[in-house]
């Protein structure tokens, strides 16, 4: 089986995002794409199947200060609809040790972010099912939820301290909940 990348060549291997904090167009409207709870994107009620177009969206995809969702270019700007959040945080890789330990988590559109400051893990409780609802801080104001099967393994590498799980990584202490 090959090596896995390091985290430094996953970081690296990304291609540039669109300046979108430099483009400001007006509202050219509302279309009609719903990014479902599960992460599937739909345009007009079917689903967006091609996973490169869906990257091709996410990647000018922005949360503004009314807290809704757009889509923009240099000379548009389309307002979206988002059940949940928008991207989904699919996988992860860790390097070093539990005090030296570096978090890269990756989204559905194969996006990588380092667990850090800027990129933080929160974890709120549902408040119907009282299941843990974890979410990673991105760019652009966005958030990803991080699925089930990942955040179970990202358990693995959580420590208690007191009655509480927390995970340590880049320097940080992420919460993960209380211990069962």
């Amino acid at each position: 089986m090959p090596a896995l990348p390091d985290i430094e060549t996953l970081l690296n291997n990304q291609k540039g995002a669109p300046p979108l904090d430099n483009w400001h167009p007006e509202l050219s409207g509302d279309i009609d794409i719903i990014i479902k709870s599960d992460g599937r994107w739909l345009h007009e009620g079917v689903e967006i199947k091609r996973h490169k177009l869906v990257k091709l969206f996410a990647s000018i995809l922005r949360r503004e200060a009314d807290q809704e969702y757009y889509l923009v270019t240099p000379v548009e700007k389309w307002r979206i609809s988002v059940e949940d959040l928008p991207l989904q945080i699919i996988d992860f890789e860790v390097e070093g040790t539990t005090l030296e330990r570096r978090i890269l988590v990756k989204t559905n559109v194969d996006t990588w972010f380092e667990l850090d400051a800027i990129h933080s893990l929160e974890v709120s409780t549902d408040p119907i099912t009282q299941e843990p609802k974890p979410a990673v801080t991105l760019n652009q104001n966005l958030q990803g939820r991080v699925a089930r099967a990942c955040f179970y393994n990202l358990l693995e590498l959580a420590e208690l301290r007191g009655d509480d799980l927390i995970l340590r990584a880049a320097g940080q202490v992420f919460e993960l909940g209380r211990a069962q």
